[in-house]
């Protein structure tokens, strides 16, 4: 079910866990991530909460234009949304 933001930047860890979400829907897309980030689908599970980890997630996303943009289509929102949440994550 897509997700509209409410406001400018929406929830930023709402759309993180979203944007997670759909990107491990996909066996290969979530192998790469898992690839990349060097965590297991145990670790990944464990901090799948924490801003780092959410941030990490959106910045996967952010590197591969092509999984953003089909990313932010899924949830309803501009792929600049999803980059404005990264950030905001990665302050806190």
């Amino acid at each position: 079910m897509p997700i509209r933001e409410t406001n400018a930047d929406g929830d930023p860890d709402a759309m993180a866990l979203h944007a997670l979400a759909w990107l491990v829907s996909d066996g290969a897309r979530a192998d790469r991530l898992l690839a990349v980030t060097g965590l297991d689908a145990a670790a990944l599970r464990a901090r799948a909460g924490e801003p780092a980890t959410l941030a990490a997630v959106l910045g996967f996303l952010e590197a591969h234009e092509p999984d953003l943009v089909a990313c932010a289509a899924a949830l309803d929102v501009e792929p600049l949304a999803l980059i404005r949440a990264r950030r905001v994550l990665e302050e806190r």
